[in-house]
């Protein structure tokens, strides 16, 4: 089913907003990482970690969720279709990947933070940052903008099939006789 304009525009808005919020949120988690990993004071690194273990659960997590279910939505009510395009295929395959990568790490994020809370200024140190994760995630997102945006060609078998039906139905259907 294709959604009306109206809703489709909506639909797009909100998910174009989620997904480049998830992008600046992963860009302000990354920059806590850093300060963590460089700071010399023990309450910086302390705060850098109580705020990545905030950023990742009331930012990032719903910013993931509603971007994948946004996307969900919008390849599902309008042409490009689910399984279509091979480009939406890896989209969502990336967002999927992504989004349940961030929920496996983010409990330990809570744990990292959690020790933070406690630890003596030398045992902060020791904690360093969060670079890896949020330093590939931040390649994942840039990736799958770059296909959103440039729409590679090239159908799936399905999409292919569809295609091919449509063609046959445009050729059946009966034509007006001229007056």
């Amino acid at each position: 089913m294709i959604m009306p304009p109206g809703l489709r525009k909506l639909t797009l808005t909100v998910h174009l907003s989620c997904s480049v919020g998830w992008i600046g949120a992963v860009v302000a988690y990354l920059a806590l990482g850093v300060s963590a990993v460089t700071s010399q004071s023990a309450e910086t690194v302390r705060a850098a970690w109580i705020a990545m273990e905030l950023t990742g659960w009331f930012v990032i997590v719903p910013l993931a969720l509603a971007a994948l279910l946004t996307g969900l939505v919008m390849a599902l009510g309008t042409p490009w279709g689910l399984f279509r395009y091979y480009w939406v295929l890896i989209t969502l395959m990336l967002t999927i990947l992504a989004t349940v990568v961030l929920l496996l790490h983010m409990p330990t994020v809570s744990s990292l933070a959690d020790m933070a809370r406690a630890a003596d200024a030398a045992d902060l140190r020791r904690l360093g940052g969060d670079l890896l994760h949020p330093g590939l995630g931040l390649v994942v997102l840039l990736a799958i903008m770059v296909l959103n945006v440039y729409k590679p060609r090239g159908l799936t078998r399905y999409g292919w099939r569809k295609q091919q039906e449509q063609r046959r139905k445009q050729h059946q259907q009966p034509t007006a006789p001229a007056r």
